[in-house]
């Protein structure tokens, strides 16, 4: 009895289709043929886990175990923050090290936004003069950028509205993510007695080049340590010159930072633009 030939095809591409089947199936029901996927999957999870837990763990050193440890072992450090008379006292008794130990309540009153830099930068104008004092805050200032920024980009958005509070935060990372943003931090940390640690924190959760942002904090923070340091130098000389020079070095700054504020804003523009490409 003769077979048709598209039968015979028929049945051959059937009993394939069957085998193809019961292969898969066994390979799903024997662990050793489990895709290469889902191992791989599972350590993304694991790792994913082990990076959420430690980025939890600094949260709380940073938020609980920090300020526990000196309010419970170091309680006088306080006392040190009280005043210009006690930071420059400090100084005095601690010579050796008084760099370093400047340079570290620089970056700590940056770090931790509650600490006014003005007293320590005062200090630093009386006991290590104007020149060497600027230096000194300028470098502290720049470890203590660094350390926010990345430091908020290593915990990450949530982390950050934890501890400063979202409404508030989100508004900074907004104005930080426009293309103002370039013009609005210079404007900030030019401007003396504005709270503008947070920004460091807001600026390493958006999507601002941190490169420009040290960039242009850095600078704008200038001028107002300038004055810190030039009135702490003062008050060892007993004279006013130096406060007067650098009030007018200012002066002249901002005058012409206003006429020429349509061109800041363009050259701000261009350097945000050559930032992004």
């Amino acid at each position: 009895m003769d077979i048709d030939n598209k039968d015979l095809e028929k049945s051959i591409e059937e009993a394939d289709n069957a085998s193809s089947s019961d292969t898969e199936k066994a390979s799903a029901s024997d662990p050793k043929n489990a895709p290469a996927e889902s191992s791989e999957n599972l350590s993304a999870v694991r790792t994913k886990k082990i990076y959420t837990i430690a980025k939890f763990a600094v949260l709380l050193i940073l938020v609980i175990g920090i300020p526990l440890y000196i309010f419970l072992f170091h309680r006088d450090v306080f006392t040190v923050f009280k005043s210009v008379d006690t930071i420059q006292a400090f100084f005095e008794a601690h010579k050796s090290a008084s760099v370093f130990i400047y340079l570290g309540g620089q970056i700590l009153q940056v770090v931790i936004a509650a600490i006014p830099g003005q007293a320590f930068q005062l200090a630093a104008g009386y006991f290590f003069g104007f020149l060497p004092g600027l230096l000194w805050s300028i470098i502290g200032v720049i470890l203590g950028t660094v350390i926010t920024f990345y430091l908020a980009r290593l915990l990450g958005r949530d982390a950050m509205y934890l501890i400063f509070g979202e409404k508030k935060l989100q508004s900074f990372i907004d104005k930080l993510n426009s293309k103002r943003a370039y013009l609005l931090v210079f404007i900030i940390y030019l401007i003396p007695g504005i709270p503008k640690d947070l920004f460091n924190y807001a600026a390493g959760v958006s999507e601002i080049n941190f490169k420009a942002f040290l960039i242009l904090s850095t600078i704008g923070r200038i001028p107002g340590m300038m004055g810190s340091l030039a009135i702490g130098l003062m008050v060892k000389n007993g004279s006013y010159t130096a406060l007067i020079i650098i009030g007018v070095i200012v002066a002249v700054i901002l005058v012409l930072a206003f006429i020429f504020r349509h061109r800041l804003k363009d050259l701000l523009d261009m350097f945000y633009e050559k930032m992004r490409n």
